[in-house]
């Protein structure tokens, strides 16, 4: 999942039954202080993901790693899937 410009901080991984989400919430304020005014800008960037697990997906198992913008997650299967 490509994510740049977000920190480990800001992505919240989920899992409920077969369906792993990966969401993200972030919040920047910009603040301008002039002689005459402050200026206050405001930008939200946030993204939802969901992926349904095969029955085969061991939940137990499950890894994330993130480097240089990329969300890599890893599902290992059930040792019975395994052939």
């Amino acid at each position: 999942v490509a994510v740049p410009g977000l920190s480990k901080e800001d992505i919240k991984i989920n899992l409920d039954k077969n369906v792993l989400s990966v969401s993200a919430d972030k919040k920047t304020e910009t603040v301008d202080e002039n002689k005459k005014f402050t200026k206050r800008e405001y930008s939200f960037n946030s993204f939802s993901r969901s992926f349904t697990l095969p029955e085969s997906a061991d939940h137990s198992k499950i890894e994330a790693d993130y480097t240089a913008g990329i969300l890599k997650l890893t599902v290992a299967k059930k040792e019975e899937a395994k052939f």
